[in-house]
């Protein structure tokens, strides 16, 4: 019998455990996520993600060692709170899978997170292209998402959110090359950590982590919740935008996107009656969204200096933003 099947058991109530194909290796090897049936215990199905941060190791592009391994660890026990302490906030409108239990892997310094299933719940389907339908169903659960969560303390999760955050990066921090942007990285990141109206990022909203189902222009559910925390929704939406649209896409639909995402952010907001200035929230952020594409390329030019995401979009909204800084 698999190790991990007896835990599942105590968690699902379940009398007998098959377990499936791995659906995906967690990053860098810390563990996997599979899908499970069960007998004897609904659901049917469920998805068990199985961490174990027993030892440290590089990942397939190097980077590695301590730093790293700390902040997957914080990463992890920072999804484990989610789950556990906010997910019950995401409705429909940005849907996130339910927690059925987890538990401790103390032989591993780990643990087992189960979660119901999504492919169960019409959310089937995963995409590598999108349409036009498909970025505004993404869009409105990140406009629902910050709603839901506008003006967060956060407790439990990351402080400042995203995996990209200047404070857990000094090393691709350092083997950036010398110049405008990396001498201004520090005040980028005190920029957007300084807005006045801040919510719960995703983190990690890239196309990969969004559900979809059949019907077209219908609402998604949005999964990987490593590194949630504080943060302007800019951040989200300029990292989707980056996973999704090449760099002609990007120059061309900017406005459009943000139009659209504003207008579901403001429904959002009016549905669950929150107090808020929306025209000055609305205005704070626009003007953030430059920096907010300059933080994630300040950390791209370091952690992976050929990446296709440093075009020339990329590049000309990061001068955007050196330029509103008065660093150019």
């Amino acid at each position: 019998m698999n190790p991990i099947s007896h835990p599942i058991g105590r968690i699902t109530g379940a009398t007998s455990i098959e377990l499936g194909d791995v659906l995906q290796s967690l990053w860098s090897g810390y563990g996997v996520i599979q899908r499970a049936t069960l007998v004897g215990a609904e659901p049917r199905h469920v998805i068990v993600k199985h961490i174990d941060l027993s030892q440290t190791r590089a990942n397939r592009r190097g980077w590695g060692g301590d730093v790293s391994h700390e902040r997957k660890v914080r990463s992890y026990q920072v999804e484990s709170n989610f789950y556990q302490s906010h997910a019950n906030q995401c409705d429909s409108s940005c849907r996130v899978p339910i927690l059925i239990g987890l538990e401790a892997m103390p032989s591993e310094s780990g643990w087992l997170i189960v979660l119901e299933d999504l492919d169960d719940q019409g959310f089937a389907q995963r995409k590598s292209k999108v349409d036009q339908a498909d970025i505004h169903a993404c869009l409105r659960w990140l406009a629902n998402f910050h709603a839901t969560f506008l003006q967060s303390t956060a407790a439990g999760l990351w402080p400042i959110g995203t995996y990209w955050h200047l404070a857990t990066r000094p090393d691709e921090l350092a083997a950036m090359p010398e110049g405008t942007l990396k001498r201004s990285a520090k005040l980028i990141d005190t920029k957007l950590n300084a807005a006045c109206f801040q919510t719960l990022v995703h983190g990690d909203a890239k196309l990969a982590n969004f559900c979809f189902s059949e019907q077209v222009g219908a609402d998604v559910a949005a999964v990987d919740f490593q590194y949630v925390g504080r943060g302007c929704g800019m951040k989200d939406v300029a990292y989707f935008i980056s996973s999704c649209l090449n760099e002609q896409q990007a120059a061309m639909q900017q406005e459009s996107l943000l139009g659209y995402y504003f207008q579901h952010l403001s429904k959002a907001i009016s549905s669950r009656r929150i107090n808020v200035d929306f025209a000055a929230l609305e205005q704070e952020w626009r003007a953030l969204y430059p920096l907010a594409w300059a933080d994630f390329c300040r950390f791209l030019s370091g952690w992976s200096p050929g990446h296709w995401k440093l075009n020339r979009y990329s590049d000309q909204i990061t001068r955007s933003a050196l330029e509103q800084l008065g660093a150019c």
